[in-house]
């Protein structure tokens, strides 16, 4: 596992990069991943939107940029995504903000597709959802904590819908942006606290 993961972190890109990867894949009508369809560049084109709007407005809390002060040991915050995902447009900017509340976080995209045995590694409930982000110690290489694929209350409200629906379809799809719309990442920075927590010194 250790390799795997330094491996990966080898390979990774920064925030930056991802996206500057993105505007230049869809230059060409493209999208990440091996799948090229009309729907998922499409969907790649609104992310991109998503994500220049976000990193401009999102706001991190005064509670969320004072715990991450607190932590005195160097990680690796290494995120799972691919372009067309719009769970990952939403969530990599605040994600990203958050993490520059601290000098001692590294904060890193690596590609779905392109590494499925990091991908199999960090299965959510059996599936490769995404995004996924995996804390890790930058010494040890240690696995501190995982994240993924949405805040907790919009997780609630997909295992709402599935019990009486049975599958997520378009309406709630569209719910579902809604709430991210609404809720400007409060309730991410709530989960990632959360994580935190064990891994500050005091």
């Amino acid at each position: 596992m250790k390799q795997l993961l330094q491996d990966s972190i080898e390979k990774a890109i920064s925030y930056e990069a991802y996206k500057d990867l993105v505007k230049n894949l869809l230059e060409q009508n493209k999208t990440t991943g091996p799948n090229q369809t009309e729907d998922l560049v499409n969907y790649t084109i609104l992310n991109d939107r998503r994500m220049d709007r976000l990193d401009k407005t999102i706001k991190i809390s005064e509670e969320t940029e004072s715990s991450l002060k607190d932590i005195n040991k160097g990680q690796v915050w290494l995120v799972i995504s691919e372009a067309w995902c719009g769970d990952a447009a939403q969530n990599l900017p605040i994600l990203h903000k958050i993490s520059q509340a601290s000098d001692f976080i590294d904060f890193k995209v690596i590609l779905r597709d392109e590494n499925p045995q990091l991908m199999d590694a960090f299965l959510t409930n059996g599936a490769r959802a995404i995004p996924k982000m995996i804390l890790i110690d930058s010494e040890t290489l240690e696995v501190i904590n995982t994240w993924g694929p949405r805040p907790s209350e919009a997780t609630q409200m997909v295992k709402d819908y599935k019990e009486k629906h049975g599958a997520l379809d378009a309406e709630f799809k569209k719910d579902l942006q809604v709430w991210y719309n609404k809720n400007k990442g409060k309730n991410l920075q709530e989960d990632i606290l959360k994580l935190m927590k064990p891994v500050v010194i005091e």
